[in-house]
Parts: C-alpha cells; sequence; structure tokens
C-alpha cells in the first residue's frame, strides 16, 4: 500500500518537472526589454530606435519597448544603464561619438567603458544646413560673414560635444569664424528653430530633413564627409573645400549594453541584430530614411571609437573642451 502511494507521489513531482522545466529553462528573453534612445521623439536615433525594436521582436519573441532618455549628449541613457541591473532587459541605442567625444567634455560619475557595444547598423550622412532663402549660397559666404561680423552667427547642434558640434567648430576655427552655437535636445527641435528663423544653421543628420530639402525649405552648404554623397551630388563636401580633417568623424549608430552582461545574452542579441541587419526591407528602411547602411560587431565597433578617439582628443585640448573619463 505504501509503496503504491510513494510510486504515484514520485510519477506526480516527475510529471510537474516535466511541465515547469521548460518555462525555467526558457532561454533569454522571458520579457519585454527596454530599449533607451538618447534623444528625442521624432529624431533620426528614436526612428532607428523604434525600426531595431520593431523587427528584433520577430526574432525574439517578446516586445523590444523604445524609451527615450534625452540629456547631456547621451550620459542620461549611458548612465541608465550603469545603474540598472545588468541581465540584457535594458540596451540602449547610442552613436559612437557619445564615446570618442562627448564623454571626453563631460565629467561623468560613471566609468563610459562599462557601457559596451553589442553590433552597429547605420552611419550617418551629416552637414551643415542653412533656411531654403538664406542669403548664403555657399559655406565660403557663410564663413565670409561670419569673419565680418564675430558672433553675429546662430547655429545650433545637438549638444556641445557631438559630432557635428565639434566638425563645425573646426571649421570655424580653421576660418577664423566667431559664432555663437546652442545645442537642442533633438533635431525636430533643431528644425523647427531653422525654419523659424531663430537661428542661421543646423546640424542634423540628412535623414531628418530630407523632406525640407526636397521641398527646398532648407539647403545644405557641406558635407562633412571625404567625398560626394550620392544622395546630394550638388553638395560639396568637406575635403574638397578645405577641411580634410573632419571627414574621419562620421558616427555609427549601434545598440549598446552593460559590459557584465551575461555572455551568452550577448551573443543572443547579437544573432538577432546580424538578422535585422540582413533583412533587404531593413537596409531599404535605412536609406529610405537617408543613411549608409553598415554593419559590424563589437570589434569592429571598438576600433572605430579607437581611431576616433586618436583625432578628437587632440582637437578637444586644442579648443579647451578636452575633461577626460
Amino acid at each position: 500500500m505504501w509503496r503504491k502511494i510513494v510510486l504515484s507521489i514520485l510519477l506526480t513531482l516527475s510529471l510537474v518537472n516535466l511541465l515547469i522545466q521548460p518555462v525555467m529553462g526558457k532561454e533569454y528573453p522571458t520579457k519585454p526589454i527596454e530599449l533607451l534612445c538618447p534623444f528625442t521623439p521624432g529624431s533620426t536615433m528614436d526612428l532607428y530606435s523604434r525600426l531595431i525594436a520593431d523587427r528584433a521582436q520577430r526574432y525574439l519573441g517578446q516586445p523590444m519597448v523604445v524609451v527615450n532618455k534625452p540629456g547631456a549628449a547621451g550620459a542620461m541613457a549611458a548612465a541608465d544603464i550603469i545603474t540598472s541591473k545588468h541581465d540584457g532587459y535594458k540596451l540602449a541605442v547610442m552613436p559612437t561619438s557619445f564615446f570618442s567625444i562627448a564623454a571626453k567634455t563631460q565629467k561623468l560619475p560613471f566609468d563610459p567603458s562599462h557601457v559596451v557595444p553589442l553590433a552597429t547598423f547605420v552611419e550617418y550622412i551629416t552637414g551643415l544646413q542653412v533656411k531654403g532663402d538664406s542669403p548664403w549660397q555657399t559655406l565660403n559666404d557663410l564663413l565670409d560673414y561670419g569673419k565680418k561680423n564675430p558672433e553675429k552667427i546662430k547655429w545650433g547642434h545637438p549638444g556641445r560635444g557631438t559630432t557635428g558640434h565639434l566638425k563645425q567648430l573646426l571649421i570655424f576655427k580653421k576660418a577664423g569664424v566667431s559664432a555663437i552655437d546652442i545645442p537642442y535636445k533633438g533635431n525636430p527641435e533643431q528644425i523647427a528653430a531653422l525654419l523659424g528663423g531663430h537661428i542661421d544653421a543646423i546640424i542634423v543628420p540628412f535623414g531628418a530633413i530630407a523632406d525640407h530639402i526636397k521641398a527646398r525649405k532648407a539647403r545644405y552648404l557641406v558635407a562633412y564627409s571625404d567625398s560626394r554623397y550620392s544622395c546630394l551630388p550638388d553638395v560639396p563636401c568637406a575635403k574638397e573645400l578645405g577641411f580634410p580633417e573632419i571627414t574621419n568623424l562620421g558616427p555609427l549608430v549601434g545598440v549598446f549594453a552593460h559590459k557584465d552582461t551575461p555572455a551568452e545574452v550577448k551573443k543572443i542579441l547579437f544573432d538577432v541584430f546580424k538578422k535585422i541587419y540582413e533583412d533587404p526591407e531593413f537596409k531599404k528602411e535605412v536609406e529610405k530614411i537617408g543613411d549608409e547602411p553598415k554593419f559590424g560587431g563589437p570589434e569592429f565597433i571598438e576600433e572605430s571609437i579607437k581611431e576616433q578617439e586618436k583625432l578628437v582628443v587632440p582637437a578637444l585640448k586644442e579648443l579647451g573642451l578636452y575633461v577626460g573619463n
């Protein structure tokens, strides 16, 4: 009798174990993942965050929820990654310029090297834009005006220490122009200020202002590159205008996590991001936004950041912007 009871209990426990084991051993992720965006809704970074999040859900089986956390050129989002649990349920879409530039221009209460790359998807197409009816037809027109009228030009950028801010600052410095820079939280705020006539020039990615360029409400004076972009064939590049030193500072856009995120979770995420990038529809969406699709893993991104630092740190020190970290 007792033997039958014991056998019955053991059989029941075995069945329960079989039922709960798949749940307990289920592979990451088992709940929604937060994807932090360091810029405001409607910005180019926000568009990419949502594009990545939408496609990631197809492969992960769990929602990836975009949370906008603007401020300090990416430092607010990075700080959230640092202070949160390091389990892969909180990631951030970041530009490499945060690590090579912005983190060098502000005293951070955390070590930025604790935020590490998983994969990159995009390389920004950037440049300096003015209003469609601006009196300056070329970059030289703007620089000549600036030299004759110190502190008269007001130009916007996505934050001091960002790539765009540093590139244009170097151009103005080399040309001997003293101008007033105004930081904005995101691209929509910059564009609104330009079209409203509140500032004279702005720096936003092509994708953010493409519609206004096509409608002739805004116009490029220079592309921050070493050759002309195929989508902007009539816009001169920085190299041909005499500013080759800024052309190697192009930021990559990628997904980052805390360095202590489990290795198996990092691998799962990398594999998913590679599948997302290899989807032809994803590349079409990137090109539709107006940037260059470019994929790379952690090593590629880390090397890119190191190369940018070699160029950036001396310039930051010369301009009096270098803080360290």
